[in-house]
């Protein structure tokens, strides 16, 4: 289990920073970040890639501050997290419709859910409920999108869990992996995750770019 910090260092910790996050509230941290980005609107600006990953190298001992965080504990509250974050998003969505997103003042939440909208039109339920669990911001927005646009709660429920069960565990397991093989990774720890935050931003990166590039294309056509 996690070596936690004193109380008083727990309430200087840096919520955008995975290793702070870790160091302060080991495993159960993990799992109230993972619930907070994908079910509550709030919870968009959370580092989950980087947490998981992270989370998952500690559990090797390699991390700083002397933590080390139980894989199995680890593995089970990040994917209760994600799923059921995930579910509550769409729950809300579905009975609040927009209203929480049309009261929102975050360009960048707004804009996360306009490429939800986008890759719910564009890929179908299925495809589009996994692939957002991928992209920062996206992930957050899509389920209460989903439940917005009354996507069927089965089809919801099934695809959130795949897609849920291969984000949280991979990325943990990546990051266990890693820790494992590679002797002092701690000292790239902070390279390495921001390697992380670029590729998972990149999805969303691209599909801006392009969303941008269509009109203009258009009307030159």
């Amino acid at each position: 289990m996690a070596t936690l910090l004193s109380p008083g260092a727990q309430l200087a910790v840096n919520v955008l920073d995975a290793q702070s996050l870790l160091a302060a509230f080991g495993v159960l941290g993990v799992g109230v970040v993972m619930f907070a980005e994908t079910g509550l609107l709030i919870g968009f600006f959370l580092p989950g890639d980087s947490l998981l990953f992270t989370a998952g190298l500690l559990c090797t001992g390699s991390g700083p501050h002397g933590v080390k965080l139980s894989l199995p504990a680890l593995l089970v509250a990040a994917a209760v997290g994600a799923l059921a974050g995930a579910q509550c998003g769409y729950l809300v969505g579905r009975k609040a419709g927009g209203a929480l997103l049309a009261r929102s003042r975050s360009a960048r939440l707004k804009e996360g859910a306009q490429r939800a909208e986008e890759l719910l039109d564009r890929y179908g339920h299925a495809k589009a409920i996994v692939l957002a669990r991928f992209v920062p911001v996206v992930r957050t927005v899509l389920n209460p999108m989903a439940g917005a646009l009354h996507v069927p709660a089965r089809t919801f429920a099934l695809w959130q869990v795949a897609g849920g069960l291969v984000w949280s565990l991979g990325l943990t397991l990546a990051g266990y992996a890693l820790g494992s093989s590679v002797p002092n990774v701690d000292t790239y720890l902070l390279p390495i995750i921001a390697v992380i935050v670029v590729v998972s931003l990149t999805p969303l990166a691209l599909e801006l770019l392009r969303s941008r590039r269509a009109p203009k294309e258009r009307a030159r056509g």
